[in-house]
């Protein structure tokens, strides 16, 4: 599933890249591209744990 949202996220990015690249972009289409690139990386960024994670038990002496 990792992936799926990886793919996705790389997509959505280099198709807002692209559409705002033309010489009449269209907004709906980069607006939705650049809302799928956000939802991907909160999926993706979901498992990485915080910097003060009570459960973190590498920084216990």
């Amino acid at each position: 599933m990792k992936t799926i949202y990886i793919i996705l996220t790389f997509a959505a990015a280099f198709l807002a890249l692209y559409e705002q690249s033309l010489a009449k972009p269209n907004m709906v289409i980069m607006v939705i591209a650049i809302i799928i690139f956000m939802l991907g990386l909160m999926r993706l960024m979901s498992k990485v744990p915080g910097k003060n994670d009570i459960n973190n038990n590498s920084n216990e002496v």
